[in-house]
């Protein structure tokens, strides 16, 4: 496989000494990047349960997630490029704090008389402002890789990273919507965006301040060169961000239409709680990725548990009772993880020279937009003709994904 993730000439590799990626980063790092993508995965499901309680519809509620996705369509990946040029430190510390300012304006506003017109600004200004941690946490660490470790053994390591990242971030948006139900439920409506705010204003400056994020950023680096950005569209790097996008939407219709089928059976704050049982095996699996032999290619693994994910899905629709719907969660979750990792290594491996930042920020965005615009559309599905029908959204999703597989596996041998 072509690899861009690290260059030779800026490889420090201690003599006498195996590197280690969690000493290179510090130990305090992981546990900092973990809690920092709490926020992002609260963000677009607080907001949705926030809207859908103060202003009883679905509908509404469905329309400000997609003004947040549509912020982070239109403003995340230059957020990434600006990272890639300026550093990540300055674009993190404000964008944090002033989207920590947005939230905390979007908990009144909601249930003030203002009209739904501010609440969509709001919302589409929290999607600009979103912090993307996750996707600059794998641009540094694969950095830390290239710098650190000698170049026969960067790939094992980087895919080892992307299989944790990919944990990390399944952990995030799954259990996500699970602390977002248990605040709206044992607290507020409002308590989920709030408590969004001050993580962000806490731990997204924490990994904005950690002092892996002062390395210079690539671009000012003496005598080097980065890709024109037209490497960045090609079918090597469209296909993961296109797989990303239908996990997107598979995220955001799912929720939404599980919130519409608990909300039928007299408990729509539940549905997060219920929501988690995919994340059991999901995370799972996506840290077992590292175990996987080579022989299984990346896009093996894409088009394999893409599969599993459509076959978890073709169920739903069927289902009447909350056991059974938990049950579909607990075998979809199978296929989510392992796909989310295999569509970031490919990602990592294809990104151009000094682009890496800008490539992770185009997934994690696709992720946000299609669950924000899922979210939107799964939710008028849903108040228009039931959640029977709306179960069907999922299962279009995976679809997606799994044809993105096919176009990855044929860019991959091109």
């Amino acid at each position: 496989m072509h690899t861009t993730i690290a260059e030779p000439e800026t490889t420090d590799v201690r003599v006498g000494r195996r590197p280690s990626l969690i000493r290179e980063a510090g130990y305090t790092y992981f546990p900092i990047a973990l809690i920092a993508r709490l926020p992002f995965a609260m963000m677009v499901v607080g907001i949705l349960t926030l809207v859908v309680s103060a202003r009883d519809s679905l509908a509404l509620g469905g329309a400000t997630s997609a003004m947040t996705g549509l912020g982070t369509a239109l403003i995340g990946p230059l957020l990434g490029a600006a990272a890639d040029r300026f550093g990540q430190r300055r674009v993190l510390l404000v964008a944090g704090t002033v989207n920590s300012l947005l939230l905390a304006a979007m908990a009144w506003l909601a249930f003030s008389p203002a009209p739904d017109a501010a609440l969509l600004g709001v919302a589409f200004l929290i999607g600009a402002t979103m912090p993307q941690v996750a996707p600059l946490s794998r641009s540094r660490l694969v950095g830390i890789i290239g710098r650190a470790f000698p170049k026969d053994g960067r790939t094992k390591v980087v895919n080892g990273t992307m299989a944790y990242e990919s944990a990390a971030d399944e952990i995030a948006f799954v259990f996500g919507p699970v602390i977002v139900g248990l605040l709206a439920t044992t607290m507020s409506p409002a308590a989920p965006v709030i408590g969004a705010a001050l993580l962000a204003l806490v731990f997204v400056t924490a990994f904005a301040l950690h002092p892996t994020a002062a390395t210079p950023a690539a671009s000012r680096e003496k005598g080097f060169a980065q890709a024109p950005a037209r490497e960045l569209f090609r079918a090597r790097i469209l296909a993961p961000v296109a797989g990303a996008l239908g996990m997107g939407l598979f995220f955001g219709s799912m929720l939404t239409s599980l919130t519409a089928f608990m909300a039928e059976r007299g408990a729509p704050e539940q549905a997060g709680l219920v929501y988690g049982a995919m994340g059991l095996g999901s995370a799972a699996l996506a840290l077992g990725v590292a175990l996987f032999p080579a022989r299984f290619t990346l896009t093996a693994r894409w088009l394999t548990f893409a599969t599993i994910l459509v076959g978890g899905t073709i169920a739903l629709p069927f289902v009447d009772s909350v056991a059974a719907i938990a049950v579909c969660l607990l075998v979809i979750g199978i296929g989510i993880g392992p796909t989310l990792v295999s569509q970031y290594s490919l990602a990592a491996a294809f990104s151009p020279r000094g682009r890496s930042a800008t490539v992770m920020t185009m997934l994690g965005s696709a992720v946000i937009v299609g669950q924000s615009a899922s979210s939107a559309i799964t939710g008028v599905i849903a108040d228009a003709a039931g959640s029977a029908v709306a179960l069907y959204a999922p299962l279009a999703a995976a679809l997606l994904v799994l044809g993105a597989g096919v176009a990855a596996a044929i860019a991959s041998r091109r």
